[in-house]
């Protein structure tokens, strides 16, 4: 069966699939569907006995569902390629991301950034991929270890049909002791500077096994128990550290990227890594520096991401504090004091920093709270804002004051600011059409029980599990280096209205535009 995609509309025009009226003998609009969608062709469909004018093609939707139809869409709306696609999840509170490569096929990379605390990204991951029948991703990346970041993988790692073909993190592992620092195997003082670091880093596969490895050692520590089904799951095979160093990252022209995404890999894009930035010894031995209290360190040396594809590039910023933002912009300019706001040498420290951080889309540091600088913030300076946060919890995220220096912060006039809690307004729900199919449909096969009735059944159940927070709260990014938008579906139980987007493009002056 052929397939292609869903191309953007041109000048912010709305696509759609239609079912032909065989008592009209008209086409009826019956689904809005977004940029990159799969569609399988129908190549041998017949044409000829319906009232269709040319430039349509079939489409075979849903193919293997119970709910299996022909649909038709406009040729001049399909495209070959795909874009690239970013869906930050609604995890509730927490941090949880999925990057899917615009390759088709065994050249198609998926990534899962973090993961969040509850089964959010599981059950995403299963309903897109049909994971539970088995599936093999690129990588899991466990930014650092909060839990909000990393318990969303512990059900993901026990299933021993899902696979990781590499788990990054950022070297810093808690081991099954209480404490803080002692956690991560305590501090020491350079003999010059006093400064104190993290020296104990997890850089390898051995490392995992040597911290977590024994079960009967692990007690009730949670950090410790995901490693370990994760160590235990054959279809995960390999654990490495990302980070500045050449020893965890490609180095090519000053810059460092992800393993398999450097500009020398040929994708068409590249992933840059930009944090957690590694301060060697005198001995070169590997270290992280102590950023003020355990919770600021652990969050200030996340793994930080720099998507670029063509005309756009997408930061991923973990969750920085203002002591890691005035490390990271000291670092990356030379400087060795950070400058009074407002002065020429803060507006220059900017300037030079754009050159690392910039970004037309950002994902908010730290679920937007307000530990945060502004001349970070400007550095960065998106025309997009992406916000993960939960509405069921004490942390008051996104801070109301922070949303305004956000604005303040973003690029053009009117900066978007998105976030997973407030794109969702209602709570967990059922759906009163749903519920009466299927309890009609139960009644149905306690009388005359069918294989295809249990399908339905089946199906319908999965449908019912759904909640609004995996299926509103996500926030979408696909660009083809050329074109962006940023995408979320609409709360209303509509096919025809089901998407709202933002489209940004470049203009000839080079200045990024929301059409």
């Amino acid at each position: 069966m052929a397939h292609k995609f869903v191309d953007l509309g041109k000048k912010g025009k709305k696509v759609y699939l239609y079912k032909y009226n065989a008592k009209t003998q008209k086409l009826v609009v019956t689904r809005q569907v977004l940029w990159g969608d799969w569609l399988s062709i129908d190549e041998n469909h017949d044409f000829s006995a319906l009232n269709i004018p040319s430039g349509y093609l079939a489409v075979k939707w849903a193919p293997k569902s119970a709910d299996a139809q022909t649909l038709y869409i406009k040729e001049e709306h399909t495209t070959d390629k795909r874009p690239l696609e970013i869906i930050f999840l609604d995890v509730a509170q927490g941090d949880g991301a999925v990057l899917i490569t615009p390759e088709i096929g065994a050249d198609e990379r998926i990534m899962v950034i973090d993961a969040g605390e509850g089964d959010h990204m599981q059950r995403f991951l299963h309903g897109r991929f049909k994971a539970y029948r088995g599936f093999q991703f690129d990588a899991a990346i466990i930014t650092h270890p909060d839990m909000d970041h990393y318990l969303g993988f512990k059900s993901l790692f026990e299933d021993k049909k899902v696979g990781f073909n590499t788990i990054y993190q950022n070297g810093i592992v808690e081991r099954p002791v209480s404490g803080q620092f002692q956690k991560v195997g305590g501090l020491v003082a350079d003999p010059i500077t006093n400064v104190k670091y993290i020296t104990d880093l997890a850089t390898s596969k051995s490392d995992i096994e040597l911290h977590f490895s024994n079960e009967n050692k692990l007690g009730r520590y949670v950090f410790p128990w995901v490693m370990h089904h994760a160590l235990n799951n054959p279809k995960i095979k390999e654990f490495k550290m990302l980070s500045t160093d050449a020893n965890h990252s490609t180095h090519e022209n000053g810059r460092r990227y992800m393993p398999g995404f450097a500009p020398s890999n040929n994708r068409g894009y590249s992933i840059e890594v930009l944090g957690p930035v590694v301060e060697p010894d005198a001995n070169g031995n590997l270290r992280l520096r102590k950023m003020s209290s355990y919770g600021k360190t652990k969050n200030g040396h996340s793994i930080l991401l720099r998507l670029h594809y063509g005309d756009y590039k997408i930061f991923f910023g973990g969750d920085l504090n203002k002591y890691a933002e005035k490390f990271l912009l000291k670092h990356y300019t030379g400087l060795k004091r950070f400058p009074r706001k407002g002065t020429a040498a803060s507006k220059k420290m900017i300037k030079d920093a754009k050159n690392w951080f910039e970004a037309e889309i950002m994902k908010v540091c730290h679920h937007g709270a307000s530990d945060v600088t502004d001349e970070f913030m400007e550095t960065v300076n998106p025309a997009c804002f992406v916000i993960s946060s939960g509405d069921e919890e004490g942390h008051v995220h996104p801070r109301p004051d922070l949303l305004g220096r956000l604005g303040k912060c973003g690029r053009g006039e009117s900066p978007v600011l998105l976030s997973t809690e407030l794109q969702r307004s209602t709570r967990e729900k059922e759906d009163k059409k749903l519920v009466e199919k299927l309890q009609k449909n139960i009644t149905k096969f306690g009388i005359k029980p069918t294989e295809k009735l249990k399908k339905i059944i089946e199906e319908q159940v999965e449908e019912l599990s759904k909640n609004n927070v995996a299926v509103y709260g996500a926030i979408y990014v696909k660009t083809d280096g050329e074109r962006l938008i940023t995408a979320f579906k609409i709360e209303e139980p509509s096919d025809k209205k089901k998407w709202f987007y933002f489209e940004y493009t470049i203009n000839v002056s080079g200045e990024l535009e929301l059409s």
